[in-house]
């Protein structure tokens, strides 16, 4: 019984002895093939300084080693802005575990790596590689994360034995010029917990067994070319947080059993052609923080209860026939960032509970049957970005809170009933880019603080019933790019400042009561591509630039303005002549004429005259003075 301690430490000390004699030279074989695969990239941060010739690799950055053994088994190079090729030697790393080197510009055919037996993790996505995929990654059947997608491979298949890799539980090959259909062996992967084959063209219908995956958290499958229906199994994937499939061309209901789906975090389906009502259950998900379906044919009433027991963030369900009452919790966490609702039915009062989305930067709800007035909450939200309440039937006034909307870039209000006057307030929002005030019942002067806006790129107050003259301080706003007042009551003249607005391409002032002479100066250094003056009470000349800029039609219902005959001539103009206006050539043919006339007739009287001094008979010459 006493040498069985002893032959057990003499064979652990014959170990050591040979592990010493091994490890040097598998040491410098691995080293060598580092430097290898180092010698074949660009490395502009300068992180491979450390690689260089040594008794041992695991000082390299980026590399770990087995803390026994000494063998390198990780290399983790991520977003180090390396660039070339992947060197097949790397193949001679046999105790490789984890090979990551996403979010760089490696580019080239991805070698070979199939002898890498004990691989577990293979991440070389987001690069620029070419050439065939890497289908031999079927033959690292101990892979649990492959991440290969996001390059530039020519147009492939997902390999049909994909079902090898039977560890696997994160799989990512997306945006990998993948099509045909999901394989069935995939299938059988039942280790699989997370899988993104989006921005491919993949085929067929909505695959049904995805169903046996009984450990899905996430289905990432946007960006496709999918059909068919959304199968009721699908609710059986009762650890679904993530769902995405969206722009495909699925059809059908949305199965009741997804709302029981309450690990839920994010269901995105927009871009389909989905029809029905969403589940009931949704309205009860105590997780949801994304949820999107824009673009599809989902109808009837929102869930009573959506969001109001989740964390919601972000909603995105326009371009849809929802109807009845605008859902009231959506904002009942605090947390929403982004509401978007436009393009449906829904009718009634807007929900003054939005007023909680303290953080709210989104909010687009137009083109909607939404009436009432807006809560004075909403008003002054200090994130918002963008409002959005157009083509609805909106009453009531803009409330001097808007002034403390400081992060607002847009504000549409066109095509509601809106009435009183602007607030001058507006004036404060310095990031303010549009302004839509269009088709209101809005009143009063054009606030003057208006001109403080220099981020301004489009201001529609066009139908409205505005009065008074155009305040000189817009010719301020030097980022405008279309200005329309049309269709008010506003008079005096055109501002001499607009000829400021050097990036103004469309200027309508039409159906208005303007007065004063057109001075062409004001005007003619623009560049406009649009331009509408009619129906005014403008008079003068209307010069050859501003009439290419609008045409006839530019200038119709002004009696006081007119053309050139020449230039009615030249441009076809239907405008009238001006009269009592002769133009530059007239005046210089009349000055020539009437010169000749006076020379003729000078020397007319110098002939007679001379004919008098030849003394041919006194006579002669009264007669001919009399003549």
């Amino acid at each position: 019984m006493a040498k069985h301690p002893f032959s057990f430490l003499h064979f652990l000390l014959c170990c050591c002895f040979f592990s010493t004699l091994l490890s040097p030279s598998l040491s410098s074989v691995e080293v060598e093939a580092l430097l290898r695969f180092k010698k074949q990239l660009k490395d502009p941060l300068h992180r491979l300084d450390s690689w260089k010739v040594s008794d041992s690799p695991c000082e390299f950055f980026g590399v770990s080693c087995d803390p026994i053994t000494g063998l390198v088994t990780g290399i983790s190079l991520d977003n180090q802005s390396l660039s070339g090729e992947i060197s097949p030697s790397i193949s001679e790393l046999q105790s490789l575990i984890s090979l990551v080197l996403p979010t760089n510009r490696l580019s080239g055919t991805i070698p070979d790596l199939s002898e890498l037996r004990n691989l577990q993790i293979l991440d070389l996505s987001s690069n620029h590689f070419s050439g065939r995929f890497p289908s031999w990654v079927t033959n690292l059947t101990g892979l649990v994360y492959l991440a290969v997608g996001e390059n530039h491979y020519d147009e492939g298949e997902i390999p049909d034995n994909i079902g090898n890799l039977k560890n696997l539980s994160y799989i990512f090959f997306g945006s990998s010029q993948l099509r045909g259909e999901i394989p069935e062996s995939f299938f059988e992967i039942t280790t699989m917990e997370s899988l993104d084959f989006s921005n491919n063209s993949i085929s067929g219908n909505f695959p049904k067994s995805i169903t046996k995956l009984q450990k899905l958290y996430k289905i990432e499958l946007f960006d496709n070319q999918l059909t068919g229906e959304i199968p009721s199994e699908l609710a059986n994937l009762t650890l679904l947080q993530e769902i995405d499939i969206s722009r495909n061309h699925l059809y059908g209901k949305l199965p009741e059993g997804l709302g029981q789906l309450k690990n839920l975090v994010s269901f995105h389906i927009f871009e389909n052609n989905f029809s029905g009502e969403i589940p009931a259950g949704f309205g009860d998900m105590s997780n949801l923080v994304s949820f999107s379906t824009y673009r599809n044919n989902l109808s009837g009433e929102f869930p009573a209860n959506f969001g109001r027991f989740s964390p919601l963030n972000c909603i995105d369900i326009s371009e849809n026939q929802f109807s009845g009452g605008f859902p009231k919790y959506l904002c009942e966490s605090g947390k929403l960032q982004f509401l978007l609702a436009l393009g449906n039915k829904f009718s009634g009062e807007f929900p003054g509970s939005c007023s909680k989305c303290r953080d709210l930067r989104r909010l687009r709800i137009n083109e909607n049957l939404l009436s009432g007035e807006i809560p004075s909450g909403i008003w002054g939200l200090p994130e918002v970005v963008i409002i959005d309440f157009g083509n609805n039937e909106f009453t009531g006034r803009i409330p001097p809170q808007i002034g403390t909307a400081t992060s607002l870039t847009e504000l549409h209000l066109e095509n509601n009933k809106f009435s009183g006057k602007i607030p001058p307030e507006l004036g404060k929002l310095a990031n303010l880019g549009k302004l839509y005030l269009n088709g209101n019942d809005f009143s009063g002067k054009i606030p003057s603080e208006l001109g403080a806006l220099q981020q301004l790129s489009s201001l529609h107050l066009e139908e409205n019933s505005l009065t008074g003259s155009i305040p000189a301080e817009l010719g301020k706003c030097g980022m405008l790019v279309e200005m329309n007042l049309a269709r008010n009551s506003l008079n005096g003249n055109i501002p001499a400042s607009f000829s400021l607005l050097t990036n103004l391409h469309s200027l309508n002032l039409s159906w208005n009561t303007l007065t004063g002479s057109l001075n062409p100066d004001n005007l003619k250094i623009l560049k406009l591509s649009s331009l509408d003056l009619s129906m005014n009470q403008l008079t003068g000349i209307v010069s050859s630039n501003l009439l290419q800029m609008g045409g006839d039609k530019a200038f119709l219902g002004n009696k006081g303005l007119c053309v050139e005959k020449s230039l009615k001539i030249q441009m076809h103009s239907g405008l009238k002549v001006c009269r009592g206006n002769n133009t530059k050539e007239e005046l210089l043919l009349f000055s020539i004429i009437a010169s000749v006339l006076v020379v003729i007739l000078v020397g007319f009287l110098v002939a007679i005259y001379r004919e008098c001094k030849k003394e041919q008979g006194r006579v002669f010459c009264d007669k001919s003075l009399e003549i």
